[in-house]
């Protein structure tokens, strides 16, 4: 190790769901629905988060006492806001360095097994993959014009670069692959 402090090791004990709601509320006090919502636009694509665990952690935020719930309001829900106590957790999350990307591509796994899934099935996914991969680009490049937050942007950024390295691998990938040809 190199002698840095990762957002694992920090004495917090925020994990990164948790952290990334107290970073959404920083901005306002936020329903469950609300903080659900800002994560799958915000970070939809390159970080999951459920709607199951958005209450988790906010239960266990709450009982820290790192947010604080107000009154329910419409359709019986809760806006949380969060703490002084909350801002020093998520300031000392935010201090520590973040751990190591996981990078878990459902279609690298069916491709390292390749050799047993047939041929045209094998093909038929890689071909959807590359499909989603490049609207998913059009996608990015298009939300890029005009943006202005210079964090949503960068982050944006390492989206198109990732999904055009993606689309390069796709071209690269051997014809045995690609065009169904199957070798006994």
């Amino acid at each position: 190790m190199n002698g840095r402090r990762t957002a694992k090791d920090a004495p917090h004990g925020l994990n990164n769901t948790a952290a990334s709601l107290l970073g959404f509320l920083h901005e306002r006090p936020m329903t469950g629905w609300d903080l659900v919502a800002a994560a799958e636009q915000l970070m939809g694509d390159f970080w999951s988060i459920t709607r199951s665990q958005v209450y988790r952690e906010l239960s266990t935020m709450a009982r820290a006492g790192l947010v604080e719930e107000g009154e329910r309001g419409k359709r019986d829900r809760r806006p949380y806001a969060i703490t002084e106590a909350g801002r020093t957790a998520f300031a000392d999350w935010s201090a520590a360095m973040p751990g190591e990307e996981a990078v878990r591509f459902p279609l690298l796994l069916m491709l390292t097994l390749g050799r047993h899934i047939p041929r045209d099935h094998l093909t038929a996914a890689v071909e959807h993959h590359r499909a989603l991969h490049a609207e998913r680009l059009a996608e990015y490049e298009g939300q890029a014009e005009g943006m202005s937050d210079p964090y949503a942007a960068a982050t944006l950024s390492f989206g198109i670069h990732y999904e055009r390295a993606v689309l390069a691998w796709f071209d690269d990938l051997p014809e045995e692959i690609t065009r169904g040809a199957r070798k006994d």
